[in-house]
């Protein structure tokens, strides 16, 4: 069940969503949900939930280390120096995705992205601008807290900037994904192991200022 929290077999209390694959959990466990200031991964998940958009994210993670190789391990002054020819080899690359769209837009991405580290100072500056407001936690009833949320208020802002500032697939619900993956919200559900664990890095994290 997506929208329970399970006890597994090895006794760990997990959000519905990654029980019953060793990826899922392994990935559960150790990075969703927590806190980064890395610009490099960031620049990978955002890009990795736009080619999930409709498909599920265990085929990203089975073809994870595919798409690395594939982007130059997601460096961004890289990845923005590909070229029509890397999209044609790309496009004949059988361990990603091969959408041309999802692909052009990669690149493009990273050109964006070195216009806003330039601006901000880093990724991390602007996508933690975004970290929901209110100092309230939900409800453990609510529908945050059951996995029932695709996208909120912060995360429909988001996507509004990064269009508006030419990035591509980044709508609302793959921005509240990324935001979800990389701490900006807390979304394990309340029971979750993970999620005091997150809790606590997050008040540990010092959130990265623009410049």
């Amino acid at each position: 069940m997506l929208n329970a929290l399970i006890k597994e077999p090895d006794g760990i209390a997990r959000c519905g969503w990654a029980c019953g694959s060793d990826a899922y959990s392994k990935y559960h466990d150790e990075e969703w949900g927590v806190p980064t200031r890395d610009d490099r991964w960031i620049f990978e998940k955002i890009c990795l939930e736009g080619f999930q958009s409709g498909l599920s994210w265990l085929t990203i993670l089975n073809k994870r280390e595919n798409f690395r190789k594939a982007f130059a391990n997601f460096e961004i002054e890289k990845v923005a120096r590909f070229d029509s020819r890397h999209v044609d080899q790309l496009m004949k690359d059988t361990g990603i995705i091969r959408h041309r769209g999802k692909i052009e837009s990669t690149i493009n991405n990273a050109k964006r992205a070195l216009e806003m580290k330039e601006e901000f100072g880093s990724l991390a500056a602007f996508f933690w601008k975004y970290e929901r407001r209110s100092k309230v936690p939900p409800m453990k009833s609510s529908k945050v807290d059951s996995g029932m949320v695709s996208k909120t208020a912060e995360s429909t802002e988001l996507s509004k900037e990064l269009i508006r500032r030419g990035w591509g697939f980044t709508g609302p619900t793959t921005a509240y994904a990324f935001m979800q993956a990389s701490g900006i919200v807390n979304d394990h559900m309340y029971g979750c192991e993970a999620r005091g664990r997150c809790k606590k890095l997050r008040t540990e994290f010092e959130v990265p200022k623009p410049k």
